[in-house]
């Protein structure tokens, strides 16, 4: 289980057209926002990461380095890209499934066609969504097991807003006895 306060996993893919994206080397002001989503076979991702792209500029804007991650390939993920059009949006893809793990991800296994007729691969991470510190320590962190009820960026927006004027802590770090 990741620990705010601690370190989160190494987290490397190529992305669309962007290069190759390090966690460790992204440099943030503030944070950086990790959206992990579900691939091109989720309609809901795509409605998602919409919002994200409209908001994109608004993170910007506080220090936040956004983006969008899943373990579809290359070509699947540039499907999605298009479908979402925000062409600064950094689309990353080849998540190993190992890493997602490690990133406390949900894994799911094929169910055949989605609702708007895209095959879902064998096995893909369902959605997790995380703001990591410049060092690389946790600060937020929500996962999902199913596609709904989604962390809203509007509302993480006025959290990070309240988070630098208040300079408040991450929380749920304590691990002892209970």
């Amino acid at each position: 289980m990741l620990l705010p306060r601690k370190p989160v996993p190494a987290l490397r893919v190529s992305t669309l057209d962007h290069g190759d994206y390090d966690l460790s080397g992204d440099a943030p002001t503030r944070f950086s926002l990790v959206v992990f989503y579900r691939g091109l076979h989720c309609p809901v991702c795509a409605k998602y990461l919409l919002e994200l792209g409209r908001l994109q500029t608004e993170f910007e804007q506080r220090g936040v380095k956004v983006i969008a991650i899943s373990s579809d390939g290359a070509e699947r993920a540039r499907e999605m890209a298009t479908k979402v059009g925000s062409p600064a949006l950094r689309f990353g893809h080849g998540l190993t499934l190992a890493n997602a793990r490690e990133w406390g991800l949900y894994i799911s296994t094929s169910r055949g066609k989605t609702s708007i007729g895209i095959e879902e691969p064998a096995l893909f991470a369902e959605p997790g969504v995380f703001i990591v510190r410049p060092d690389g320590t946790l600060y937020y962190g929500a996962v999902q097991t199913m596609p709904f009820a989604r962390p809203r960026f509007d509302e993480l927006l006025g959290a990070i807003d309240f988070a630098i004027s208040k300079d408040y802590p991450a929380r749920g770090e304590f691990t002892g006895a209970v």
